[in-house]
């Protein structure tokens, strides 16, 4: 919940309030790096705020006796103590990112192992965004000092002990902010500039993420089976700096791989004949970085952007496919709002953005359905618990299927399916308009799969009868999807002339027809729509197709900042409902219903796609008083509920806004 304040703190466009002290702060790169550092911190590493200093200054006296000051970014002291050096715990340094590690004044050795050495604290952090390091002090038994590189530090009440001997038994952190994204750009970069892998770079951390993720599934194999959960996907705290231990580590993880190349969850995803090519070194670097996080136990929100930004800079927008905002994917999914006994498709599902949000969307009505008695933080948790992922499964396994032409974005979609947690999905390689002819191999799969799909539900009544029951056509409850279109994208004559809107060969206009084919008798769609569709008067026969097919259910016209950087279209959202046999026999112009029509003025981004707040009347950016919740693990491997107070702003975005609308506008109806 949240509550505007009304005080006497205005913000200009560049200006932020600090998580940790409330003040107003310039929203410059290193600032905004200290921020999600300080987050980091509390709900990652388990210390409270108010365990915190940034802009911690402390003195000393050098080896020639000289007073000496220095001052490190955020300063963490023990729990309850004064916050003076003698209790300091762990230094953080914060740089902008044009320092690079190496540098002379502001690098690692020169401000965080200096600051280590000065102030006698053991354990500390430097990090630019781009580059994140550890550095631990020690003495040997003669009082000599010095500083190693570590993989990470130890968090609240843990010890590196406890790191180094737990191993394998390690309870991986659930990611907080951004640190997923930040992670998944740190391990790409790596590869691409120190692993001269420049051309298949995301592929190569794809392999890792891959093995991360088969490797967690075994967590809940063995809670099946009774056993005791023995991670292979780890590395130890100092395993990564040593040619043993980086041999060590590559062995382990390419073990992962070959064992996942062939389960039934991953096989068709791979040939069988990839190999992980990185250097011992490469493959310990970014499987340090990856391992300290749980991706199960994440929320879709998180892995899904930190998936697709990395997907979305790799997958260049070719042939008129461009990425869908999450917000415009979650509204639509909102409205539609599918449900356990939905089947859904998206026949052009790029890299999985619409079938994922609707799993997330399911998944999280199993887990509200077994735990009415929870809310909040631990009702989030329980979205992962064994019993709701069983549930989930089965839901993906049986009823979500995605198509796509480019086997890349297949591969991309399924490893973004694999990440929500489903385990399986059925992603296939066709081209949606050519169906159920075609070339692209897996044309005959995706006819068994959902006559399989359709045993399962026991719905074969509700299906179409105007299809052949040998095929997908007239069986899905649900269909979102963002088709390919603009003058760039052409279909072939052979696949066109097959359509009865055949005088349009602009693949949107098709789509339209093939999704209406694939849709049961009451089946319902989101899809998005260059505004021309709508407007044109060269398109008016598509429009009256349209609504002799499908009832109109819900208009949303976004603005040309919605898909922007990306590419600049104006677009709108179109909800429909496939008529039934007799509601066709109706003439259009006769029918008499109530249509949802609004429109986005802001979605939460500007033209250059940088974010926008909410603003009062006298355009100050608003802030609002938010109680934040989540749930983490403690040094005992409990899951347990933790909160702070923060003042924050509030994306100016109306989507959230229309999608609770159209909810009362139904409830107006019944």
């Amino acid at each position: 919940m949240a509550e505007e304040i009304k005080d006497e703190i205005v913000l200009n466009d560049d200006e932020l309030i600090c998580v940790l002290t409330g003040n107003k702060k310039k929203a410059n790169a290193k600032e905004l790096m200290l921020q999600s550092v300080i987050l980091q911190m509390n709900e990652e590493y388990g210390f409270e705020m108010s365990d915190m200093k940034r802009d911690f200054t402390f003195s000393f006296q050098d080896d020639e006796d000289k007073r000496k000051r220095v001052t490190v970014d955020l300063a963490i002291f023990r729990a309850g103590s004064a916050k003076e050096l003698e209790n300091l715990e762990r230094i953080c340094i914060v740089c902008d990112t044009k320092v690079k590690a190496a540098d002379s004044k502001k690098g690692v050795e020169s401000t965080l192992n200096y600051a280590l050495r000065a102030s006698s604290c053991d354990f500390g952090l430097w990090t630019n965004g781009d580059e994140l390091h550890f550095s631990q002090r020690i003495e040997d038994a003669v009082g000599n000092e010095k500083i190693v590189d570590i993989a990470d530090f130890p968090g609240v009440d843990e010890s590196i002990e406890d790191m180094e001997r737990r191993g394998d038994r390690s309870q991986p952190r659930k990611p907080a902010n951004d640190s997923l994204i930040r992670t998944f750009k740190r391990c790409h970069d790596y590869i691409y500039g120190n692993e001269g892998r420049k051309k298949d770079a995301f592929w190569e951390l794809l392999n890792l993420i891959f093995c991360k993720i088969y490797d967690e599934k075994r967590r809940y194999l063995c809670a099946e089976r009774n056993e005791s959960y023995h991670r292979q996907f780890w590395v130890g705290v100092k395993e990564r700096n040593t040619i043993e231990g980086q041999k060590a580590v590559a062995k382990r993880i390419k073990s992962i791989f070959e064992q996942l190349k062939t389960d039934a969850i991953f096989k068709e995803v791979f040939a069988g004949n990839e190999q992980i090519s990185l250097s011992d070194y490469g493959v310990a670097y970014v499987a340090s970085e990856i391992a300290k996080y749980s991706f199960l136990d994440a929320t879709v929100d998180v892995k899904g952007t930190a998936y697709e930004t990395i997907v979305s800079n790799t997958l260049k927008q070719e042939a008129g496919q461009f990425f869908t905002p999450r917000n415009v994917i979650k509204c639509m999914v909102e409205i539609i709002n599918p449900t356990i006994n939905s089947r859904v498709l998206d026949p052009a599902c790029g890299s999985g953005g619409f079938i994922v949000m609707v799993l997330d969307h399911v998944r999280k009505q199993i887990t509200q359905n077994m735990f009415p008695e929870l809310d909040g933080a631990l009702l989030e948790a329980k979205a992962n618990s064994d019993i709701v992922n069983a549930k989930v499964k089965e839901y993906a396994e049986n009823m979500i299927f995605g198509f796509d032409f480019d086997p890349d974005l297949k591969k991309a979609a399924k490893m973004n399916m694999v990440m929500a947690g489903d385990g399986h999905s059925n992603i296939y390689n066709i081209n949606s308009l050519e169906y159920p002819n075609g070339t692209l191999p897996d044309v005959d799969t995706v006819s068994e799969s959902v006559a399989n799909s359709v045993k399962h539900k026991g719905d074969i009544k509700d299906c179409d009868s105007a299809y052949a029951l040998e095929n997908a056509m007239g069986k899905f409850d649900c269909i979102f999807t963002n088709p390919p279109f603009g003058s760039k994208v052409e279909v072939a004559s052979t696949i066109s002339e097959n359509y009865e809107l055949n005088a349009f060969t602009a693949p949107e206009v098709l789509f339209i027809e093939q999704c209406y084919n694939f849709l049961k008798p009451g089946g319902k769609m989101g899809i998005v729509l260059p505004d021309g569709i709508l407007g044109n008067p060269n398109t008016e026969p598509v429009r009256k197709w349209i609504l002799e097919h499908f009832k109109l259910l819900a208009s949303i016209d976004l603005p040309v900042e919605t898909f922007l950087p990306q590419v600049g279209v104006q677009a709108s959202l179109l909800f429909l409902q496939k008529k039934t046999a007799l509601e066709r026999l109706v003439d259009p112009n006769s029918e008499m219903y109530d249509v949802f029509m609004a429109i986005a003025e802001k979605v939460g981004k500007d033209r250059r796609g940088n974010v926008i707040y909410e603003r009062d009347d006298d355009g100050a950016e608003l802030l609002f008083v938010e109680k934040k919740e989540w749930a983490s693990y403690n040094h005992n491997g409990e899951l347990i509920a933790r909160h702070r107070t923060e003042r924050v702003k509030h994306v100016d975005d109306d989507l959230p806004k229309i999608s609770t609308a159209y909810k009362k506008f139904l409830e107006g109806q019944a």
